[in-house]
């Protein structure tokens, strides 16, 4: 009983004291604060960039007093001392700027901070009613895809005419969005700037420039910019203008290509009469196509308009191999690509085209991301794509030249790609007395390095026409082109090249000959060469080889080198102009047909 008793009794307190209570903090709401009318910025970005730079804090005193106002962190340790033992007068307003740094001048972390106001008089601190956020972390907007795909760019036109729907992710979710299209390639440059309200996530674009004209065909990407509330501001891609890192990819999906026409040949060569597949886009236009040799006029078969984007045709019936170009055309444009065909019959003397650095230079957005996929930004590259700019200018400049040469002089050949000798497809280096090198070899994969420098030990002879050749290795997958190096010191046979050297003027004359290439009317029976724009000097020879011949400048350095390996013989010409230079009678058809004579022994 007496247990009953005492519970009632403990209960009767309890409720009293809570009735005690509620009077006293309903007593302090009606008595006015000692600290009021807080006014806080609640958040900002000390990062440097000028905006949202301090956080202002302000508050009146309902009485006078001395205070101190200092910022705490969340453990409530002070780090920076804003006002020290102020006399501040009743109901004025007391003012203060934090600039985010502690009382050493060092920028706090990220964080959320509070600010207390001590009070001496009353000897009792007050912490403000709301704290203030350091925010220096940028948004990261992102373009999620364009169009219905995100596994490559969105190619514009499109054959409906429709324009494309770009979708983003803002992380400032009602902040505005600055929409920019800037060109990639060729050359970069922001064409198109638009800014899409806060909460919007798409935006629909024509494919036009800032003056409303068509975008000129090249790769693009589309770049975002917004602020947070903090004032961060946020890229995509991570910096503007872009620009790709070696051997890294833009971030995002904002790629557009666009393209009025382009085809994609075989790249490795075809046996004559046998079957060749191109692939032409045309967006959707109706396109006519030829085929014919190169330097010749009249087209090998031609076919009527389609729009169908698969060509296929049985390659020329030719006895002798050779470079074809394969031409599509609609009402406004046209491109060619090559078409490399092998004879059935051999020969002695095997031309091998660069199709690998064709392919590794070719603008070709792969994946979507706005930047054109090449082997020279280290990226990788598919083996099968169009030619965006048509016909590559190393052919243009170098191989055609020289192939028409040696057809029109009945120098015979065998006709392969690097691209066919790392794949087992068309002839190999078995079998002939020498090996062309018919442009520029910039990349080629480590074994068939291997296989020409055993080709030339076992008493082969090489000639290359290009230059900044064999420096470089890459690696052939079935789909790709992938891990290119950057350029060794010397190139696969030992040899140290220079770098171009642009002389307007160049003269060379002949140094020695132990083989007799410049024999004959070679140099006009002056040994004097002149009239070269530029060279690329062999500073010096691999280990084990020897100068048998060459060509030097008045400042004595060699360009055109002939070098003893082994048993074998390798010539490099250093003359990036020569092959152009063929197309009329004077030395450099002479030369030609000694290096021919000394490559078929």
């Amino acid at each position: 009983m007496s247990t009953t008793r005492l519970r009632v009794g403990v209960f009767v307190l309890l409720v009293l004291a809570t009735f005690g209570a509620f009077f006293v903090v309903q007593r302090i709401k009606r008595e006015p604060a000692d600290v009021r009318f807080a006014r806080i910025t609640p958040l900002f970005s000390p990062n440097g960039d000028g905006r949202l730079e301090r956080a202002r804090v302000s508050f009146q005193l309902r009485t006078a007093d001395t205070i101190s106002l200092r910022v705490i962190d969340r453990a409530g340790d002070v780090v920076r001392t804003l006002i020290a033992d102020r006399r501040v007068p009743a109901g004025t307003r007391v003012r203060a700027l934090w600039n985010g740094r502690d009382d050493a001048g060092r920028v706090m972390p990220d964080g959320v901070y509070r600010y207390r106001v001590t009070l001496q008089d009353q000897g009792r601190a007050v912490p403000l009613p709301r704290g203030v956020r350091i925010d220096t972390k940028p948004p990261r907007p992102r373009v999620q895809r364009i169009g219905g795909d995100n596994r490559g760019p969105d190619i514009l036109p499109r054959p409906d005419g429709r324009p494309v729907t770009i979708r983003f992710y803002n992380p400032a979710r009602n902040q505005p969005t600055e929409l920019m299209v800037y060109r990639t390639n060729p050359g970069t440059a922001m064409v198109f700037r638009t800014v899409v309200p806060g909460g919007r996530r798409s935006f629909v674009y024509d494919g036009r420039d800032a003056a409303g004209r068509p975008l000129t065909p090249g790769t693009y990407v589309v770049a975002l910019r917004t602020r947070d509330l903090a004032g961060n501001a946020g890229t995509a891609p991570g910096r503007l203008p872009p620009k790709a890192q070696y051997g890294q990819r833009l971030s995002g999906h904002g790629g557009i290509t666009v393209r009025d026409l382009a085809a994609q040949p075989p790249l490795e060569p075809t046996i004559t009469e046998s079957a060749a597949t191109f692939g032409v886009d045309a967006r959707g236009r109706n396109f006519a196509w030829s085929v014919r040799r190169a330097g010749t006029g009249r087209p090998y078969r031609e076919g009527r308009p389609r729009t169908l984007p698969v060509v296929k045709i049985d390659a020329p019936k030719t006895p002798d191999s050779g470079l074809y170009l394969f031409e599509a055309h609609t009402r406004d444009h046209q491109t060619q690509v090559p078409f490399p065909v092998q004879a059935v019959k051999t020969q002695k003397v095997l031309v091998v085209l660069p199709a690998i650095t064709w392919q590794g230079t070719n603008p070709v957005d792969d994946d979507g991301d706005g930047w054109p996929n090449t082997l020279t930004d280290g990226l990788p590259v598919r083996r099968e794509r169009v030619f965006a700019n048509g016909l590559p200018e190393d052919l243009v400049q170098r191989v055609a030249p020289l192939l028409i040469h040696l057809d029109r002089t009945g120098l015979r050949y065998d006709l392969t790609t690097d691209l066919g000798l790392a794949t087992n497809e068309g002839p190999r280096l078995e079998g002939h007395t020498g090996v062309v090198l018919a442009g520029d070899m910039r990349w080629l994969p480590a074994a068939q390095q291997r296989a020409l420098r055993r080709f030339v030990r076992n008493g082969g002879k090489v000639a290359t026409f290009g230059i900044d050749s064999l420096r470089r290795q890459v690696r052939v997958t079935p789909n790709r082109l992938v891990d290119p190096t950057a350029p060794a010191r010397t190139d696969a046979f030992g040899a140290t090249l220079r770098p171009l050297v642009r002389a307007p003027g160049t003269t060379l004359t002949i140094f020695n000959d132990e083989i007799d290439l410049f024999a004959g009317n070679v140099f006009g029976g002056t040994g004097v060469f002149s009239g070269y724009d530029s060279y690329e000097e062999t500073e010096s020879v691999g280990a084990g080889a020897k100068v048998v011949a060459s060509a030097v400048t008045e400042s004595g350095r060699k360009v055109v080198v002939a070098e003893r390996l082994g048993k074998g013989l390798i010539i490099r010409f250093g003359l990036p102009q020569l092959p152009q230079r063929l197309g009329r009678p004077g030395n450099e058809s002479e030369l030609v047909r000694r290096t021919w004579t000394l490559l078929s022994q």
